[in-house]
């Protein structure tokens, strides 16, 4: 199949869909987008709210406390706080409903969407760790989102195995770390960018393998280096009792001593280690990605951002946990998950279709706050037979009753939420 350039619905602009596009969805039995790769983007984020924190009141039977949700009090969604929504005592089946063939499907997931109770937060294993959004088994965590298997951390975003750290963006494996971007496996990390394996380390640029250095850029397996010079142990700890970390003026000019030995040396066109045929940024231990973007073992993949500790086959994905595999069009999927397409927070599941917060699931379409559950439309119960006899009509009336906003962008099967 030869390359074909489409114009995206959306901004109207041209977009090409390549050989190897056409095979995955082929593979997985989708169409074709319609919308370009950005504007995809662009309507997968509008259901990631990772740092918007609202004070609301819980909406569960008997509970009138406030809580941190991250639905606004005008967004005219029910909201119950952690413990009640994960207990049983409420059923999600109970807000089920037959499938209407007189209604575009959008239409009626919209309504489920205002009828079922939504987790106040995206934060599953949480202990202590309130003011947070789409986390996994995080602990004494404040402000934090998009972190996992984290302890005692503040301010930080997308990270993982995070311990007694603050302020970090991007990064994993880290103890004891301040002010780092993009960083692994280090102890003692601070104000630095791009380093890994490195311990006591300060005001330092793309170092790997480094222990004990100060303002140093681009070094490998070196110790006691000061503004990339080299000194003795003892040189080196008697120049660093000369620093006032303790002064805000200090820590500015060593920023900016920093950042202008940074722009004399060259620069790797991207953030890339051990990685193979792969484009974007922030790659890691990958092959075959491309315009992926801070991903780590990932496969045969494309146009994927923030894939956590492996995962292949998989198109238009953003927060992908570890293992996932034929995936497209989603937002926060869940480690050990497969086949799941145009959903949201959806975790350690298979084979899922238009789903939101759905846990521990398979053969799920059109589902809101299962878990647990198969063989479920429209949060009704069906028998496998009823099931998959059911689908393949409701995706054909997705396409033949297709939903159109009010500017005229149509959504048929195939397109992630409106």
């Amino acid at each position: 199949m030869n390359p074909e350039t489409k114009q995206c619905q959306n901004c109207k602009n041209q977009f090409v869909i390549e050989p190897e596009d056409f095979d995955f969805y082929e593979k997985i039995q989708v169409p074709p987008p319609t919308f370009c790769p950005q504007c995809r983007q662009v309507r997968r984020m509008i259901w990631r709210n990772e740092r918007g924190l609202y004070t609301r009141t819980c909406e569960a039977p008997g509970h009138t406390e406030k809580i941190i949700s991250i639905f606004s009090p005008g967004s005219q969604f029910k909201v119950y706080d952690q413990n009640f929504w994960w207990s049983d005592a409420w059923d999600p089946f109970s807000y089920g409903k037959e499938y209407d063939f007189s209604k575009p499907f959008f239409v009626q997931f919209g309504e489920l969407m205002k009828d079922v109770p939504h987790l106040a937060l995206s934060n599953p294993h949480a202990v202590n760790t309130d003011y947070a959004q789409h986390t996994f088994r995080t602990k004494n965590g404040y402000l934090v989102s998009a972190l996992a298997n984290s302890e005692n951390v503040s301010y930080a975003n997308k990270g993982f195995r995070i311990k007694d750290s603050m302020d970090i963006y991007l990064g994993g494996d880290l103890d004891s770390c301040y002010e780092s971007v993009n960083s692994g496996s280090s102890y003692k990390l601070f104000f630095s960018y791009g380093c890994e394996d490195c311990r006591d380390v300060w005001f330092s640029y793309d170092c790997r393998g480094c222990s004990d250095c100060f303002g140093c850029v681009g070094l490998r397996n070196k110790s006691y280096y000061i503004f990339n010079k080299p000194y003795t142990k003892e040189e080196y700890q008697k120049k660093m009792k000369e620093f006032d970390f303790g002064s805000y003026a200090t820590i500015e000019d060593l920023r900016e001593q920093k950042e202008k030995l940074i722009l004399t040396f060259p620069r790797k066109y991207i953030s890339e280690l051990k990685s193979v045929n792969s484009t974007g940024d922030n790659i890691s231990h990958s092959k075959n990605c491309t315009k992926c973007f801070d991903v780590d073992r990932l496969e045969d993949s494309k146009f994927v951002s923030w894939a956590l500790l492996g995962g292949k086959d998989s198109y238009d994905n953003y927060g992908m946990g570890a293992g996932n595999e034929f995936s497209y069009e989603n937002v926060f999927i869940g480690e050990q998950s497969a086949h799941i397409y145009f959903s949201s927070v959806v975790l350690s599941s298979h084979h899922v279709y238009y789903s939101y917060n759905c846990h521990g699931c398979s053969n799920l379409f059109g589902c809101v706050g299962l878990r647990n559950k198969q063989y479920c439309i429209f949060n009704k119960q069906y028998s496998k037979e009823e099931y998959e006899a059911l689908v393949p009509k409701i995706i054909d009336h997705m396409s033949n009753m297709p939903y159109a906003d009010e500017k005229g962008k149509v959504y048929t099967f195939g397109e992630f939420f409106p």
